[in-house]
């Protein structure tokens, strides 16, 4: 699914759009399994009786409400969170009833790098560090899949966006035109 259009401008477009690694929503899947599991037992021990109806829809309940708070809220907040990568900046988006968001410009990107247990490299994920020209510290990107070749690709693109600008503002000596007739300098505008 594409990120929506209305956030980008005419020339931009998306090269990349992440959500965390998939091991972040691992055990949430683990624990509905044995959520599951343990309700259906539950359910199978209530004795017969007159009480038996009630008991088996209070553990039917209790099962419910783990699988709200336990799997339900964090598979939510894997599925908003959103990295995108432009062709002029990083969107990172989080949230479910509140969002966050930040926008970083390629050209503000003075270092990207990333960082690797053993474990992630098993799993091919990774924390990406953004440090930008602002005073507000790095930015830490936690469960990044594929985060060695994330890096790679950003680095390429604060390149190409270095690049593209520098070609946006050649021109005539940015603007200005010596005239070799009468030997003075005016600004086109």
């Amino acid at each position: 699914m594409a990120y929506p259009e209305k956030v980008l401008t005419e020339d931009e477009e998306v090269v990349r759009h992440l959500h965390p690694h998939w091991t972040t929503v691992f055990w949430p899947v683990v624990l509905f399994l044995v959520i599951v599991g343990a309700a259906s037992f539950g359910a199978a021990l209530v004795p017969a009786g007159d009480q038996q109806a009630l008991w088996r829809l209070l553990v039917l309940g209790v099962a419910a409400v783990l699988a709200l708070v336990l799997v339900a809220a964090p598979l939510l907040r894997w599925r908003t969170t959103h990295y995108v990568i432009t062709t002029h900046r990083l969107l990172c988006r989080t949230g479910v009833l509140t969002r966050h968001g930040r926008d970083i410009g390629l050209s503000r990107m003075t270092d990207v790098s990333y960082r690797q247990s053993l474990w992630e490299r098993l799993v091919s994920s990774g924390t990406l560090t953004i440090e930008t020209a602002w005073d507000s510290g790095p930015t830490v990107l936690s469960a990044i899949p594929d985060s060695d070749e994330v890096q790679q690709l950003l680095a390429q693109l604060v390149e190409e966006d270095a690049d593209r600008r520098a070609g946006a503002q050649s021109g005539p000596l940015d603007g200005w035109a010596q005239h070799r007739d009468g030997g003075t300098t005016q600004q086109y505008h």
